[in-house]
C-alpha cells in the first residue's frame, strides 16, 4: 500500500495513524506543489512545466523557502510511482484528500496520470464529514492534519476504488481547468473547482494592512488567521509585492535579508476606499 497526501503536515499526521493500526502500513508520498495557484496551461508538457517552475522561482525569491524549488519534483515522484505500480501488480494506491482546493487540484493533477492502473487506486475524500477534536467536540476538518490520529482509523473505512466513470470525467474536468488557466482556483463544493483572478485574496490582505508600518510576518499571520479560504504565504507575499509595484502599498526594509526585515503599510488613502469597496 502506498499513501498519497498533498501537504507536509499530513505526512506526520498519517504516520501517527499508521502507528496505531498496522493494517495501514505503507509508504507515504507527498505531492508538494500547490496546483490551486499559478499557471497550469500545458502543465504536463515541458514548456508548461517550466513556465510553472519559473513562476514559483519568482515568488520564492527572498522567502524562507528559497531552496524549496530544488526539492520539489513531482514529475519525478509520479514517474517513480508509475514504475512501482508497473513492476508490482499487487501494489495499491490510497489517495487522501480533504475538503480544500489544494488537495482537490492536486488530486486532479495526479489521478489524470494513473488511468492505466484503474482498480488499484483508492480515494479517501473527507468531504464535509464530522470528526471529534481533542476537546471531544464535533468539527468539520478542511485539512487532514487537523484530524486526530485515532480518528484516521475511522476515516480508513471511507476508502473506495476510483471508478471508471471518474477516470473519464475527472481528467476532462481538469483539462478544462488547465485550459482556463486562472491565477487562482477555489473549491466550490464536492470536487468543483472555480477559477478566480489573481487579486482574489487582496481583500483579505487589505483588511489587516493599516496606515502604519507593520511587520510583513505579522500581516501574514493576521490575514491567514482570518481567511475563510486559505492559500499559501508565498502567494500572499507575491500579491503584496504586486500591490507595492502598483503604488498601492509601501514597504520599508531590505528584501535581500528576508521577510522578517520587511514592513508594509497602505500608501496614502488609496486602499482605504478600495478596502471598503471590497468588503461591500
Amino acid at each position: 500500500m502506498i499513501h498519497i497526501v498533498f501537504e507536509q503536515a499530513n505526512v506526520a499526521a498519517l504516520q501517527q495513524a499508521i502507528e496505531l493500526d498496522a493494517s495501514l502500513q505503507g509508504d507515504i508520498i507527498e505531492i508538494k506543489d500547490d496546483f490551486a495557484v499559478g499557471p497550469i496551461a500545458d502543465v504536463y508538457e515541458t514548456e508548461g512545466y517550466q513556465q510553472r517552475r519559473d513562476w514559483w522561482k519568482n515568488l520564492l525569491e527572498h522567502s524562507p523557502y528559497t531552496n524549496s524549488l530544488e526539492l520539489v519534483d513531482d514529475k519525478l515522484t509520479v514517474t517513480k510511482l508509475l514504475r512501482t505500480l508497473t513492476e508490482n501488480a499487487e501494489e495499491k494506491i490510497w489517495i487522501w484528500m480533504a475538503q480544500n482546493q489544494h488537495d482537490v487540484c492536486s488530486y486532479y493533477w495526479l489521478m489524470s496520470q494513473l488511468k492505466d492502473f484503474q482498480g488499484r487506486i483508492e480515494i479517501l475524500y473527507l468531504n464535509n464529514l464530522p470528526f471529534i477534536n481533542e476537546k471531544g467536540q464535533i468539527f468539520y476538518p478542511t485539512h487532514l492534519h487537523e484530524i486526530q490520529p485515532k480518528e484516521f482509523l475511522k476515516a480508513k473505512k471511507l476508502a473506495r476504488t476510483i471508478t471508471s466513470s471518474e477516470f473519464e470525467v475527472d481528467p476532462d474536468e481538469w483539462t478544462k481547468t488547465c485550459n482556463d488557466n486562472a491565477s487562482i482556483r477555489i473549491l466550490e463544493g464536492g470536487k468543483k473547482i472555480a477559477g478566480k483572478k489573481e487579486d482574489f485574496f487582496d481583500k483579505d490582505l487589505l483588511s489587516v494592512i493599516t496606515n502604519d508600518f507593520q511587520k510583513l510576518t505579522k500581516i501574514l499571520h493576521n490575514a491567514l488567521g482570518k481567511m475563510k479560504i486559505q492559500t499559501g504565504d508565498v502567494f500572499l507575499v507575491g500579491r503584496i509585492k504586486q500591490l507595492i509595484e502598483e503604488n498601492k502599498l509601501e514597504a520599508q526594509g531590505n528584501w535581500e535579508k528576508g521577510w522578517k526585515e520587511i514592513e508594509v503599510r497602505i500608501l496614502g488613502n488609496t486602499l482605504i476606499t478600495e478596502t471598503e469597496n471590497l468588503e461591500a
